[in-house]
């Protein structure tokens, strides 16, 4: 083991749909966390692994923060919190191009808060994402100096993560932060979630990506089986489920004559593919379950719960 090599934990924080998923994605070179247009995409802590001969950095990719309106949304709130104790670094994320809001201010109050009650004694970075969107300067620095004037940041990135501009900057930067210390995961692991959790996530990306403000944040995917075919090693057969909330919904999801989850497995069946490196059988149903954002025992069963 090298002597010098530096490791440790970066937690990815901010409010939904900054482009905190983007950036984890753009440092570890693969989808370790799905990516949409609509808020709350991530709802577990992800881990996506960054290793090379000198550093491994572990970025753990929180859900949005945000005023939780069920147990789905407490779930992901506390998944996000419980980061920002155990951690060697935080880099709270935010749009360049979005004023500084009541969503920015429940996350800074309870940075601050953390910070009072001697919680929270980790350095936290500001780093202003999308930067390549940004049309008036002068409204950028102002959005950044209300950031600024309500937390003591130690540093500041301006980034685009979708087109990874000054990503090198804040890497030097990260790495700058972290202590000597062990390489915790295997070199070639880019995450820590098991391939059906991330097949799961894949798929439903997919129903974020094609269907409406009526159906995303009412499903959840599970991955009932996942085995090699006994007759050719090569293939991978799948049986997925999308569980939604209303049976209208379910409607949306299959689509006229099952055009709609056609294309849902079409999309996904391609980052499977070059998820497992094996070609891939996937066969997708869709089932009604009430409330289950609501319902422990359905949280439990997607993964969204746990018994800390």
């Amino acid at each position: 083991m090298n002597k010098n090599f530096k490791s440790g934990f970066v937690t990815v924080v901010g409010r939904p749909n900054v482009g905190k998923s983007t950036l984890v994605n753009s440092f570890v070179g693969n989808k370790v966390s799905i990516i949409s247009p609509k808020a709350q995409t991530t709802r577990n802590r992800i881990q996506g692994i960054y290793t090379t001969d000198n550093e491994q950095i572990i970025f753990i990719d929180t859900p949005g923060i945000h005023k939780p309106k069920h147990k789905l949304g407490e779930f992901m709130n506390n998944e996000s919190i419980k980061t920002l104790t155990d951690c060697d670094l935080i880099l709270l994320v935010i749009d360049g191009n979005m004023e500084y809001g009541s969503g920015d201010e429940y996350v800074i109050n309870l940075l601050n808060k953390l910070a009072l009650s001697n919680m929270l004694n980790t350095s936290v970075y500001l780093v202003v994402n999308k930067i390549d969107l940004v049309k008036d300067k002068n409204k950028l620095a102002e959005n950044v100096l209300s950031f600024t004037s309500h937390y003591n940041f130690e540093e500041v990135y301006y980034i685009s993560a979708l087109n990874n501009d000054n990503l090198d900057k804040l890497l030097a930067g990260i790495i700058k932060k972290l202590d000597f210390g062990p390489m915790y995961y295997p070199k070639d692991q880019i995450s820590d979630h098991p391939e059906s959790f991330v097949i799961s996530e894949i798929i439903r990306e997919k129903v974020l990506t094609l269907t409406h403000e009526e159906v995303p944040h009412s499903v959840g995917v599970v991955v009932e089986k996942m085995e090699t075919d006994f007759d050719n090693p090569n293939l991978v057969n799948i049986n997925a489920c999308i569980i939604v909330e209303r049976g209208s919904q379910k409607k949306i999801i299959i689509g006229s004559k099952g055009s709609m989850i056609k294309e849902i497995g079409t999309l996904a069946r391609k980052d499977i593919v070059m998820l497992l490196g094996r070609k891939v059988f996937l066969d997708i149903w869709v089932k009604v379950e009430e409330n289950w954002r609501d319902r422990q025992s359905q949280l439990k069963e997607l993964g969204y719960f746990n018994e800390e």
